[in-house]
């Protein structure tokens, strides 16, 4: 595969149709791929331990016993999506949890001279699960790339807004309202996990969103930048994250750093240095994990690539840049919001590539 795989085909989701309908093209297309991402998921559960092991099985085998404490519409998704991939609830059910609690990334929000803002991302998934020693891969990271797709969700026939997706997940980790804002979500490492919330709501404590809900409902509802920022801060979740968010006029960028029940800290775009703001995986803050730091290289990159240089092609340079490109980057997405634009690449890491 070249250095990056752009991704030229865009699946429509058409929010007139039934919930139990809007992903029947995606669950038929790509329902081998889903199974595949599913299965070598639970081959390494084992690594973390009997606690997830036994989650999963739970999940897996008795979701069907209480799926209607899933909000709609995603409850009829989800059960159109196990319909038309030909997998059982509780499979679809637990894909979907995956996501909520193994995202490892880095955001940026940049703004050019002319005062336009960009939104790019790397999303980096499968950080410890599975290391194939003779393909010197991450398993799952690599199982993940032929599930990626881009998607426009439509209503009468008006491009309401649109996302990179994993095919099988119904939430969204990246995302455009053309003209309005963008959003994406960073895994936030604490104590307070997304196992912890997520068993919760298994036991039936669930006063708290599913993130990718809460993103996927922003998108698809707030109707302008403040909206989306005040969503973002006031729900509670099941996991803590980072949303950053950027908007359409000059200065409209911020990190939302999020616990599970509150909201820790907004940092603004202008206090982050003027014309940009990007987050990896820790709080603005505090230093990064010492074996971690894509922060730094991320950061001299932009400084070094100027305002001047901020544009689409720029910014894929920055995140394309190693170690922020590593073996865990699944996919880069590049966003404009004046123009509603979204590309998406695949990602590739030529050795030598962190970690390892």
């Amino acid at each position: 595969m070249p250095f990056s795989l752009h991704i030229d085909k865009e699946y429509i989701v058409n929010l007139d149709l039934p919930p139990e309908e809007r992903w029947k093209e995606v669950a038929q297309a790509k329902a081998p791929q889903i199974r595949k991402v599913l299965s070598r998921f639970k081959e390494f559960v084992a690594d973390w331990g009997k606690d997830a092991e036994e989650l999963i099985k739970l999940v897996d085998t008795k979701f069907g016993q209480f799926d209607d404490t899933i909000p709609g519409p995603f409850r009829g998704e989800i059960m159109g999506m196990a319909k038309y991939s030909n997998m059982n609830l509780g499979e679809i059910v637990l894909y979907n949890i995956f996501y909520e609690v193994f995202t490892v990334c880095t955001s940026i929000v940049a703004q050019d001279s002319a005062g336009k803002l960009f939104h790019a991302r790397n999303l980096d998934f499968g950080l410890f699960i599975g290391w194939d020693i003779k393909n010197k891969t991450w398993a799952i990271t690599e199982v993940l790339k032929p599930a990626i797709i881009n998607l426009r969700y439509t209503r009468s026939g008006i491009t309401v807004f649109k996302s990179v997706n994993f095919a099988g997940y119904i939430g969204i980790l990246s995302g455009i309202k053309p003209n309005m804002f963008t959003l994406t979500m960073n895994e936030r490492f604490n104590a307070d996990g997304g196992f912890i919330g997520i068993i919760e709501w298994i036991l039936g404590i669930r006063t708290g969103s599913w993130m990718g809900f809460l993103t996927r409902s922003v998108l698809e509802n707030a109707t302008s930048y403040e909206e989306a920022r005040l969503m973002l801060t006031k729900e509670e979740m099941l996991a803590p994250a980072y949303f950053i968010l950027g908007g359409l006029k000059p200065g409209e960028a911020c990190v939302i750093t999020r616990a599970r029940e509150s909201t820790i800290d907004v940092w603004e775009m202008p206090s982050a240095g003027g014309w940009y703001i990007l987050e990896t995986n820790y709080d603005h803050w505090k230093a990064p994990l010492f074996l971690d730091d894509r922060r730094t290289p991320a950061n001299n990159c932009m400084k070094n690539m100027t305002q001047s240089g901020v544009s689409i092609k720029g910014l894929f340079n920055v995140l394309n840049s190693k170690p922020v490109l590593n073996k865990l980057t699944t996919y880069t997405a590049l966003m404009q919001v004046d123009t509603g634009h979204l590309e998406t690449y695949i990602a590739n890491c030529t050795d030598p590539c962190f970690p390892w």
